[in-house]
């Protein structure tokens, strides 16, 4: 049996919807009054695991599920040994840096040497102010990073961008992209070598989908 790991939130209805049109149907996690965290397909050939967007990795890696859907953003901070298979092409987002409109900062090789950045990706700030050259001090917020430049705790943050919209209601901006964001599908690469075939039908499968549908846009 094919275990996929779904990540709960935003890309779960996307997710739901690509499998089924490869022919998995996980339409039963979408239910309101679903409270199953292990839920089959209704052909019974594979099941779902609805998990944390962070902890979908987790259980690739481990080998929990043999597939995965998650951001390419999770993955690029988590940094954990799972095989990437296909860029699906929806939840499309960028990581980006974003100050206070007002500051007066325009790019991030602007902000001034070991000021502070908020985040909840700080791997991913961290690599990024480091290819810039430009110390910073990292401050890790697990919720709304927007508090930091207006509060003054830091001078910019490190945060995923859709629409906008919140940095504008909050007096921020971004100013600089540090790498675009789609949903991913990622594999248990022990699981792909040693599978005997259906594993590597739906990854074909999904492939194929993922070419052939439109793509979002962030």
């Amino acid at each position: 049996m094919i275990t996929v790991a779904l990540a709960k939130g935003a890309l779960l209805k996307d997710t739901v919807r690509r499998f089924a049109a490869a022919g998995l149907d996980f339409s039963a996690v979408l239910e309101p009054s679903n409270r199953q965290l292990m839920v089959p397909s209704t052909c019974g050939t594979a099941r779902a695991l609805l998990v944390r967007n962070a902890d979908v990795p987790v259980y690739v890696a481990y080998g929990q599920a043999q597939l995965g859907v998650v951001g390419y953003d999770v993955l690029q901070e988590h940094q954990l040994p799972v095989a990437h298979l296909v860029d699906l092409g929806f939840g499309g987002c960028r990581m980006s840096v974003a100050v206070k409109a007002s500051s007066g900062y325009r790019r991030a090789a602007d902000l001034p040497a070991h000021c502070r950045i908020a985040s909840k990706f700080t791997r991913c700030a961290e690599a990024y102010f480091e290819a810039l050259d430009l110390p910073v001090e990292l401050i890790h917020l697990a919720g709304s990073v927007e508090l930091g430049p207006i509060t003054g705790m830091s001078e910019a943050i490190v945060d995923l961008v859709a629409t906008g919209r919140t940095l504008k209601e909050n007096g921020l901006v971004a100013i600089e992209d540090l790498f675009h964001s789609t949903a991913r599908l990622v594999g248990h690469p022990l699981a792909l070598r040693l599978d005997a075939g259906p594993l590597q039908t739906l990854v074909d499968r999904l492939a194929v989908l993922s070419t052939a549908l439109p793509q979002a846009v962030a």
